[in-house]
């Protein structure tokens, strides 16, 4: 495995389902709500803002 590979993904499972949570949050209520959510619960800022506002960009849910 390279290193942007390593860099590109998530840290651990945990990280992983906080996540897939903000991005639901969004959905049943608003982007600001899944932001809150996310930095609650510490995810980097570069990640909140691509899986928040570059759908495009997410990865396949892990489940």
């Amino acid at each position: 495995m390279d290193t942007l590979q390593l860099q590109t993904q998530r840290a651990d499972r945990f990280s992983s389902q906080i996540v897939d949570r903000g991005i639901k949050v969004q959905e049943s209520f608003s982007t600001l709500c899944a932001i809150e959510y996310m930095k609650s619960h510490n995810i980097q800022p570069d990640v909140i803002e691509r899986v928040l506002l570059q759908p495009a960009q997410r990865r396949k849910n892990s489940h």
